[in-house]
């Protein structure tokens, strides 16, 4: 008996009980028995209806294993022109390089890989301003609710639109080219970035902001050096984020006829040039790769400078080169 008392009084004192009674204990007992039970409940309804919707989703794109399964042949057989082999020096069988190679210098695929690469860079800088403008103004810390909200709606309702919808959007400024997919950029940055600049400043301290005000600052004042200055390197690193998307969107403009690697990827495509397609997605592969390489240098290397506040911003940007290079060479040592 004197066991079970001692078992009922530590049950009562995990469950934060005083001296209830063994009313009390059964009554909790049995809200979490009912808890659980309905925790239970709402995760096999959770189950029921991802299984239906994923049924219904499989069923309206006419999803088939079995027509999957009678493709492979085909596709196995096309891997043979999208990796051409050969044989080095008389008997090692590898995959014929040099074909690769020919195309990229006969089509002038660097060149294309420059005008996709400026392409990111001219959007991303463009919509820069236009982020920063956007979402200084759409944080409740700078104008009042429910005024931001006209803010945080035309950039949601950038966001809502593709950039390649953006470009189709932007036909008659200058048909499908480099220009309007820069300008399509533009607009995908100005919503992205902005919407990131805005998160950033509601988690900012207030303590800087409150000592900028005490000292009679206006608000231009209060918000560059009270505001701006706590979040300047995750703005910085959400850039260089951001370029790096932007890089992949560029290409994607290219297939529907907006200029550089992806203009070039979608004539081999259309015309089924399997060994020109992979010559094509190996420099998309190796340009979204350095740029992705580069921007993860950036960011890794804005955590690990704890003076980045105190400097200013073209003595940042320069810096970063720099630090770059030292990174990566000390890793080769």
């Amino acid at each position: 008996m004197s066991a079970d008392r001692s078992r009922l009084g530590a049950l009562q004192r995990y469950l934060g009980l005083g001296g209830g009674g063994d009313s009390a204990v059964e009554q909790k007992l049995t809200d979490m028995k009912r808890s659980k039970t309905l925790r239970r409940l709402y995760t096999g309804l959770g189950i029921v209806v991802v299984a239906v919707i994923f049924n219904a989703s499989l069923e309206a794109v006419g999803f088939s294993l079995t027509e999957l399964f009678n493709q492979i042949p085909q596709f196995i057989q096309a891997l043979g022109e999208y990796f051409p082999p050969t044989t080095y020096f008389g008997f090692i069988p590898f995959v014929d390089v040099m074909q690769y190679w020919n195309f990229m210098l006969a089509e002038d695929l660097f060149g294309a890989s420059q005008v996709t690469l400026a392409i990111a860079i001219a959007g991303t800088i463009l919509g820069l301003p236009l982020a920063l403008f956007f979402g200084v103004l759409a944080s409740e810390r700078v104008i009042p609710y429910p005024l931001n909200l006209l803010f945080r709606a035309t950039m949601s309702l950038i966001r809502a639109i593709p950039a390649l919808v953006w470009v189709l959007i932007l036909i008659p400024l200058g048909g499908v080219s480099p220009f309007t997919a820069t300008l399509a950029v533009m607009i995908d940055t100005t919503g992205y970035l902005g919407r990131l600049f805005t998160d950033e400043l509601e988690e900012i301290a207030d303590g800087p902001i409150e000592g900028i005000q005490s000292t009679g600052a206006g608000r231009t004042q209060i918000i560059s050096f009270g505001m701006l200055s706590q979040v300047f390197r995750q703005f910085i690193a959400w850039t260089a984020f951001d370029l790096e998307h932007n890089v992949r969107v560029a290409v994607g403009l290219g297939l529907i006829g907006a200029g550089g690697l992806g203009l070039e990827l979608d004539i081999q495509r259309k015309t089924f040039h399997y060994t020109e397609m992979m010559a094509c997605i190996i420099l998309i592969l190796m340009l979204t790769g350095t740029v992705e390489l580069l921007s993860q240098r950036v960011r890794s290397s804005l955590r690990e400078d704890d003076d980045v506040e105190t400097k200013g911003v073209i003595e940042t940007l320069l810096s970063q080169p720099v630090k770059i290079v030292k990174s990566m060479a000390g890793r080769r040592e």
